[in-house]
């Protein structure tokens, strides 16, 4: 059952306020399965670019069909949850992710197009719950703590994406691994033996994680939670204010920063393994590098609770631009340098990422109020930049090297620098 929760009521009651507690617990449960899921695309990378014997720009392709679903599918989404609602819609958004983990089964046993098709009805299902659930949350309590309370949930999808690299290396990359050169001089027959056995790795942890998702769908098809609705719609229609949430040049720029962010938080991520398996760097295995990139999604866990506690006393904007301005002179430290410090620059940007997203996020939804739904739309289909940032990193990481190549993630935080500057008072009396 669901009750009706307007976003400008305030908690008053002990009960109101256990509500709401219950409630984030369960959708955080969502960030946590989301997070895994992302995360294990880092994974999958280096794994399918040796089985196929890939280029950079060709492996990029999961990241391309991954995120390029939040594009195509968000504005669906969000009207989709505008019909059935925010429960319902995450519902829905778990079934499909459950079955483009099912898909993984059959995809192993054919083509790399396969494994390309799973994995874009797998982002699809978890692009309706970035739909439901990111607004969800900041509705769950007091508009100035929204960004506070959106990275305290994000840290648990942070730690989705810390475990999820350790049990994917495990799991996925515990095998002798063979180099391109090294396929390529096994016999035709022994080369088809290699690829299906290599694919055969993926089968059971997908199937184990669609298990997963379906028994989520049916405890929140009958979990008890609040039923979000905008005490503001009632007097939409007579509104003669900025009604367009279109003309919201904070949501715009909010847009454009969850573009940037996620490209170079995903461009970063994708390249992590083959980065530090460099010889100049670390030359790990792909088995070993795993372990290592959970320190890059770890650092954001750790962050955030960081961040949570930060943000109670300073302003979401400054906080944006100091993590903005760190993460670009860790990753130039990274380009120009060698060895470990060049492998621990690149793994601590993590912990600069820790709050970008919740933080752009609720900024850009702030006063956004029965438009939030369409602003929620339009910010997950900006999650694009996830597709498409990788996807040109990888182009110069084949043309000019990979180290090289780093500059792109670093051209991104240096716009997301500036916007946290431009709203650093967003939340103060007089910000609009």
């Amino acid at each position: 059952m669901e009750t009706s929760l307007p976003t400008t009521a305030a908690v008053t009651s002990d009960g109101n306020a256990r509500s709401q507690t219950s409630s984030l617990v369960i959708v955080t449960i969502l960030f946590f399965m989301w997070g895994f899921l992302t995360s294990l695309n880092d994974v999958l990378i280096p794994h399918l670019k040796s089985i196929y014997t890939l280029s950079y720009v060709q492996a990029t392709l999961v990241q391309f069909c991954f995120f390029g679903a939040y594009f195509i599918v968000s504005l669906p989404a969000g009207m989709l949850i505008k019909k059935i609602g925010y429960q319902h819609g995450a519902v829905t958004g778990l079934v499909i992710a459950a079955t483009g983990c099912a898909m993984f089964y059959p995809a192993s046993m054919g083509s790399y197009a396969l494994f390309l098709l799973a994995f874009f009805v797998l982002a699809s299902g978890i692009t309706i719950l970035q739909v439901a659930a990111n607004p969800y949350v900041t509705v769950l309590g007091e508009a100035k703590t929204a960004s506070s309370r959106l990275t305290l949930t994000q840290a648990f999808n942070s730690l989705g994406t810390t475990v999820a690299p350790i049990l994917g290396g495990i799991l996925i990359l515990s095998g002798a691994a063979l180099t391109a050169v090294e396929i390529n001089q096994l016999p035709a027959a022994e080369q088809v033996t290699y690829r299906a056995s290599a694919g055969a790795a993926v089968q059971m942890p997908y199937l184990m994680l669609a298990g997963a998702l379906l028994l989520l769908a049916v405890l929140f098809a009958f979990a008890r939670l609040p039923k979000i609705t905008h005490a503001e719609e009632a007097g939409a229609a007579d509104s003669s204010a900025r009604t367009s949430v279109l003309s919201h040049s904070h949501l715009l720029m909010g847009a454009i920063g969850i573009f940037l962010y996620v490209g170079g938080e995903v461009s970063i991520g994708s390249f992590l393994i083959n980065f530090l398996g460099e010889s100049d760097v670390g030359g790990l295995t792909p088995a070993v590098a795993a372990h290592y990139v959970s320190f890059y999604w770890g650092g954001a866990m750790v962050g955030r609770f960081i961040g949570f506690a930060v943000m109670r006393k300073v302003s979401p904007g400054k906080t944006l631009a100091f993590n903005s301005a760190a993460a670009i002179i860790l990753i130039l430290t990274a380009i120009y340098s060698h060895g470990s410090m060049a492998m621990w620059a690149i793994l601590a940007v993590g912990l600069c990422n820790s709050i970008m997203f919740p933080t752009i996020f609720s900024m850009a939804l702030n006063k956004l109020g029965p438009l939030t739904g369409q602003g929620s739309g339009i910010l997950c289909m900006a999650i694009v930049g996830g597709a498409l940032v990788p996807f040109l990193q990888g182009y110069l990481a084949d043309s000019i090297g990979l180290h090289t190549s780093f500059y792109v993630p670093a051209a991104c935080y240096t716009f997301i620098l500036y916007f946290g500057i431009r709203y650093a008072g967003m939340y103060s009396t007089k910000a609009d």
